[in-house]
């Protein structure tokens, strides 16, 4: 049985040193490429959506650079590491990777919240 290619992928791939500046002095910029997959990176995708300000400072960004743990939910934890995050200006949040296409939505809709 082989697995189902995403199809917002090619989308999001085709997006890989895509710059955009907006009106307001802030900007996008995209870097994605194929990996191979492992146990960080399921879906084989490499990626960091970012939008900084007009002091070229990142805002918010959506990335699998590196690994985070997870916030403690109760006394003990495990020493479980999530590759996909979002950062938030300085603080960092564990990102549940579901599609390229649901990628892609979640951190548009985030820019346009900012933007607001």
């Amino acid at each position: 049985m082989s697995k189902q290619r995403d199809p917002g992928l090619e989308t999001l791939l085709e997006l890989d040193g895509e710059i955009f500046p907006m009106d307001n002095g802030f900007w996008v910029k995209f870097k994605v490429h194929i990996t191979s997959e492992n146990v960080h990176i399921p879906h084989g995708i490499r990626y960091s959506l970012t939008l900084h300000d007009k002091f070229n400072r990142r805002v918010i960004g959506y990335d699998n650079a590196h690994g985070i743990k997870p916030p403690k939910k109760k006394r003990f934890s495990g020493n479980r590491r999530i590759w996909d995050h979002k950062h938030r200006e300085s603080k960092v949040y564990p990102y549940e990777f579901e599609s390229a296409f649901q990628l892609m939505e979640d951190f548009w809709n985030d820019v346009n919240s900012i933007m607001e």
